[in-house]
């Protein structure tokens, strides 16, 4: 539900950000850009707090907190007068943002460590299942009112929330939570000694945030990058993303238990990073839209890296430190985030600014290519198997 209400903003965001500055492209872009990074930078802040305040009271209530944040977000996108409103309801929604972290802490609660890869796919499954159905949604809403999309995707939210209020219970029982709540672990900085005080986190850590920073390029410019290079419509682009959500279903639920099984969790790490260089590379090159969707299947299989690489870290830190390793990894996430727009939206500004002499609008495309080739060079040495939990300290 998360996933739906989230998805059906995609499609439509950069073309209300677009409509909003008069049609222009590369300014649309820049816009585009200060929004994700200012999002970025209050889960930098925030997410090693929540991550705490999980270990210290609970998943249900930070989940409960998320939720009702992406909720009022949704409220002022729906009917924000100018660009400055959004963005007060991308730093509010930024500050609370949560759910997938805690939701993986959840899980990690909940799982025996020899299953947690093929259950993170099953999480990783439920996002793709809502990238097919909320971008298909936010698309055809779209072509009727650029506002509606927001409205329908506050509804969800808001109804979501009630389900956790109501329904769900909680995963952390108090005798497995933190005993203090520590406010020197409740910073970006204090929450990242944890990934350096276990063998092989570090690394992994690093791996999975050149994996995030390379996938900030989709948010930040496919769907400009798509219309100004194929001259897709709203329709279109919810289409797309209702292939490749069925592509991600299909290989997150029935593919990544029974392979990582048979390969492992490290060979199945770096299957995901190999298919990540392929699909984005091909992506870049595309010469048309129809040749662009040849390279969704090849891109599909990056599904088997964050499995993977979560079934890895969660074996290295204890039952009362997962909400804190989610923390630090929502953190580094919250770097990306900062990092990747400016990175890949200005990049794209550019080319497109000289796209008559460079003909390159996928050169912020091949960078993220880069990006996962050199994550696939540091997880061939760090991406190793412990045999048990450390137990708390």
């Amino acid at each position: 539900m998360n996933s739906i209400s989230f998805g059906i903003m995609i499609p439509i965001l950069p073309n209300l950000i677009r409509e909003m500055t008069g049609g222009d492209t590369a300014a649309a872009s820049e816009w585009n850009v200060l929004f994700a990074t200012v999002w970025g930078v209050m889960q930098l802040v925030f997410g090693p707090m929540l991550g705490m305040l999980s270990d210290r009271f609970g998943r249900r209530p930070v989940l409960l907190l998320s939720l009702f944040g992406l909720g009022v977000d949704f409220l002022f996108m729906a009917f924000a007068p100018t660009l400055w409103w959004l963005f007060l309801g991308r730093v509010l929604n930024g500050a609370t943002a949560a759910s997938f972290s805690t939701a993986n802490a959840y899980l990690a609660d909940v799982t025996p460590p020899e299953r947690r890869a093929k259950v993170f796919g099953w999480m990783g499954s439920a996002f793709s299942f809502g990238f097919i159905i909320g971008p298909t949604l936010g698309g055809i809403l779209g072509e009727y009112d650029l506002r509606l999309p927001f409205l329908a995707a506050a509804a969800l939210t808001f109804a979501n929330w009630l389900y956790g209020l109501f329904i769900l219970p909680e995963s952390l029982p108090p005798e497995r939570r933190a005993k203090a709540y520590d406010w020197s672990r409740a910073n970006p900085v204090g929450s990242l000694r944890l990934l350096a005080s276990r063998t092989g986190l570090l690394g992994l850590a690093t791996v999975g945030f050149l994996f995030q920073l390379a996938h900030m390029v989709l948010p930040t410019i496919f769907v400009l990058y798509t219309t100004y290079r194929y001259h897709w419509s709203p329709a279109v682009l919810g289409l797309t993303f209702l292939l490749t959500g069925v592509l991600g279903v299909i290989v997150q639920m029935f593919l990544v238990g029974p392979v990582v099984a048979r390969i492992g969790e490290r060979r199945a790490v770096l299957l995901g990073l190999t298919a990540g260089v392929a699909g984005f590379a091909w992506y870049g090159f595309a010469p048309t839209g129809w040749a662009y969707l040849l390279g969704a299947p090849v891109f599909a299989f990056t599904g088997f890296l964050m499995p993977g690489l979560q079934g890895l870290m969660t074996r290295r830190v204890a039952p009362h430190e997962q909400g804190q390793l989610q923390g630090a990894i929502q953190s580094l996430n919250g770097i990306s985030a900062v990092a990747g727009p400016p990175l890949f939206g200005l990049i794209f500004a550019w080319s497109v600014r000289h796209d008559a002499v460079l003909h390159a609008p996928g050169l912020a495309i091949y960078l993220a290519a880069a990006l996962l080739a050199l994550g696939f060079a540091l997880a061939y040495g760090v991406a190793r198997p412990v045999q048990s939990q450390p137990q708390p300290a």
